[in-house]
């Protein structure tokens, strides 16, 4: 949710088109991004932001003390039902509803305490059931809690915590001679049981994530760049007259090699698949999972432990400490906006939140500069980067007089240094004259809206910078010298977004119920700003693969790049999802230009039968189709008549429906039911899809997925090997989809004990693996563990199959 809401961007858009011709004219044709502000912020009337509060209001992000019991009571059915992981979250949504020492979120953090207990998140547990007690957990039922803290200490070997639980444990049942909630003599049992574990504990445990921890620290660029903040010393910044700034090779650059490592100036985590909003009773409490249950609202790191705002339903974080951090740097100002920032979207989110952490002293000494010279008629800031010759690290030569005279690279400091800070962030490209005049104008009015809205709020003191945690007074776009100040920087803001934002993206693994062989894909996360990354150039075909780690993206280089070359990034048309004229249209639309990259100059060429991923093939002779909208076969000697590419078209619709109810069955552990429907769909696939169709590798991986869950692991690997080669050729040896199921086949040979094939696909998986993702990465470590137990296995136990 990009931008605004449905029902807002359609509000605006009808009143823009409502508005006078000469209005529009008037917004259309402005030069600056001041007057385009100024002219569309004097058209929000009251009965526009009455409008938008309603909206607003739909999104319940304040607390409801009637919500804690009922996510209690949602939970225990998961608890019951052993769905540890559900239960964990619904009692989350209860912690966030709950006041600040009250026995509900006292009652809240101890139930999901006992959820992290059973699924082995000692650590985590000990932290919720301090939160319970701090939170004035209930006397009678202390000894509940306490005997789950000594059993998480044991578990981790933290011996001499553990007795000394143990000792207040057994003063408290002389002290109290009746307890509530367990009956006594059970208690009295598993007490017994929890030091009997304590006297055979020998040794502590050593906990993996230490481990992890530690490979994050040693995660490190290879030499430092002096000219570009984050890069290592391979790579250069240069700018040219058609393509702007873009990033070079200084040296060969070898597969794998970690280019780039860049925190997100500023980022927001992606609500999701957000609830209807309210209207009524019966949907007041939602109980889906999103991704604001699972990830830190502030690092985006991974918990089902999330601490919530004090104030607020909505923010939810990882610790205490990134609680703090948001709070002072941003969260202060956005909690009473809620509603108002889902309402918006979250470009416009970003656009606020850029302005509160850089500081309000910061964004005016910028936006002052940029006012001069509006008022002078001399914008200084570039709208677009065709003004200079070539020019490398940080500084140039440019003719003026027919002299060469050194030019500074928009974004650079006095020395020449490109920095990944505000100024940065600043000089990334809005691309007002691309924009269409009815988008100006809903940025310009969101923009606006939020500005009245922060100065009805109230705000409270908002931190000068990034590096001041002392807040400051009250200060609102009313209070600053000239309201456009405010204003026009978040519009520029939102506007540069279109073209340099980041989707920060994260691996989920999933797999049916009775497979231990995962399945992953790629899910946005959060939308992010980073200054660097986002001078690198797209291409459909490129030699980066981005990760990330949090908050922090990665950038290695997927091949070699040699000296002098170019260091491309994909912005998401990808040769091997879309085909040429889908992915020009895109780029075209959203980051207006035309993209002339070698995937895409070779394509424009191919026949019309398209990538060989989505070609039909003739029934006859299994040579593909040929054709537009009638096909025939490529092979002239065979006599097969011509067809509909429509009727392949529905044929295709209509199996990928059959596949879909199979993958449902899958998930629901109907395995035998599952392999018989795909077994259907493949035959029927074979008979008009091309050998190396996308499809056909679908219902091959779901097969495989099937036998494995069924323990037929040869059969589970002959499936998986027809998946491989249908993605070999449409991403391509070493792609990180390849990674990916390869990493799969060496489960599935690890499982069933085949060690030979075990080894060298493990060894295939990691070195495809590595050239995208760091040692930090889930299946980078499963990948080592398996090895390793393959290798620890007596030789006599070795054999060479499944």
């Amino acid at each position: 949710m990009d931008l605004p809401v449905d029902e807002w961007k359609s509000y605006l858009l009808q009143k823009w088109a409502s508005l006078p011709k000469s209005i529009q004219l008037t917004i259309s044709t402005a030069e600056t991004l001041s007057d385009i502000f100024l002219h569309s912020s004097s058209l929000l009337q009251p009965e526009d932001e009455l409008f938008l509060k309603t909206l607003s209001k739909g999104y319940l992000v304040g607390k409801d003390s009637d919500a804690p019991l009922f996510y209690r009571e949602q939970g225990n059915k998961k608890f019951q039902e052993k769905d540890y992981t559900g239960a964990a979250v619904l009692y989350s949504k209860g912690v966030s509803h709950s006041r600040p020492n009250t026995e509900d979120m006292s009652l809240c953090y101890a139930n999901r305490s006992a959820a992290l207990f059973h699924l082995g998140q000692y650590e985590t547990c000990l932290k919720d059931i301090s939160r319970a007690q701090t939170h004035g957990y209930p006397e009678r039922l202390q000894p509940k809690i306490m005997l789950r803290k000594g059993e998480c200490l044991v578990a981790l070997g933290r011996l001499q915590e553990a007795s000394q639980t143990v000792g207040d444990l057994e003063r408290n049942f002389t002290a109290t001679p009746t307890l509530a909630g367990v009956p006594r003599q059970t208690l009295q049992r598993n007490l017994h049981h929890l030091k009997t574990k304590l006297q055979e504990k020998e040794s502590p445990t050593e906990t993996f994530p230490a481990t992890l921890a530690k490979t994050l620290e040693d995660v490190a660029l290879r030499g430092e760049n002096e000219r570009l903040s984050n890069a290592s010393s391979s790579v250069g910044l240069c700018i040219d007259p058609l393509k702007g700034r873009y990033l070079v090779a200084t040296k060969d650059i070898l597969p794998g090699e970690l280019l780039v490592k860049e925190d997100a100036f500023v980022s927001v985590l992606n609500p999701g698949e957000l609830p209807p909003p309210h209207h009524g009773l019966d949907s007041q409490w939602d109980t889906r999972v999103t991704n604001g249950d699972l990830y830190c609202h502030r690092c985006l790191k991974h918990t089902l432990a999330t601490v919530p705002c004090d104030g607020c339903s909505y923010a939810k974080y990882c610790s205490q400490e990134c609680l703090q951090q948001a709070w002072e740097l941003y969260h202060r100002t956005e909690c009473p906006l809620g509603g108002l920032l889902l309402t918006l979207g979250v470009f416009c989110h970003i656009a606020l939140r850029l302005t509160l952490v850089v500081g309000v002293e910061d964004v005016r000494k910028i936006m002052k500069k940029l006012c001069v010279k509006i008022s002078n008629k001399d914008i200084c800031l570039p709208e677009s980067d065709n003004q200079v010759k070539t020019l490398n690290y940080g500084r140039g030569e440019s003719e003026k007089n027919g002299n060469m005279v050194e030019t500074p690279i928009p974004g650079c400091d006095a020395n020449g240094k490109y920095d990944s800070d505000y100024d940065a962030v600043f000089n990334l490209l809005p691309h007002t004259e691309n924009h269409s005049p009815e988008h100006k104008f809903l940025c310009a009015l969101c923009v606006s809206v939020l500005c009245r809205q922060l100065e009805a709020a109230g705000l409270q003191a908002v931190p000068t910078g990034v590096n001041s945690s002392q807040p400051t007074a009250a200060v609102t776009p009313e209070s600053c010298p000239d309201v456009t100040i405010w204003g026009v920087a978040m519009l520029r803001h939102m506007l540069q977004l279109q073209c340099n934002a980041q989707a920060i993206t994260t691996v989920q693994h999933t797999g049916s119920k009775g497979s231990i062989v995962t399945d992953s894909r790629q899910v946005r996360l959060a939308t992010g700003i980073f200054p660097v990354i986002s001078l690198l150039n797209h291409s459909c075909s490129p030699n980066t693969s981005v990760s990330f780690i949090s908050t922090v993206a990665t950038i290695r280089a997927s091949q070699r790049i040699g000296k002098g070359q170019e260091i491309l990034h994909c912005y998401g048309p990808h040769k091997s999802r879309m085909g040429v004229a889908e992915r020009q249209q895109k780029l075209r639309s959203q980051y207006f230009f035309d993209c002339t990259c070698p995937a895409c100059q070779t394509e424009a060429h191919r026949m019309a039968a398209g990538p060989r991923w989505k070609a039909f093939c003739c029934n006859s002779c299994r040579a593909p189709m040929q054709g537009d909208g009638v096909l025939r076969c490529g092979n002239r000697s065979c006599a097969e008549s011509v067809v509909s590419r429509d009727h392949l078209v529905s044929r295709l619709q209509d199996l990928q429906q059959q596949v879909g109810v199979a993958q449902k069955l899958l998930r629901d552990g109907e395995l035998e039911r599952a392999v018989q429907l795909l077994s259907g769909c493949q035959r029927d696939a074979e008979s008009f899809l091309w050998a190396e169709h996308a499809m056909v590798g679908e219902i091959a991986d779901g097969l495989a997925r099937a036998c494995a869950a069924l323990g037929d692991w040869q059969k589970s690997a002959t499936h998986l090997q027809k998946s491989l080669r249908v993605v070999e050729v449409r991403h391509g040896p070493s792609s990180i989809e390849m990674g990916h199921e390869l990493f799969k086949l060496a489960q599935i040979f690890f499982n069933g004990f085949a060690v030979p094939e075990a080894l060298s696909t493990i060894q295939k998986a990691e070195e495809v693996l590595s050239l995208h993702c760091g040692p930090w990465d889930d299946e980078m470590q499963e990948l080592r563990k398996m090895k390793s137990c393959l290798l620890d296995l007596p030789p006599t136990l070795v054999r060479s199959s499944v």
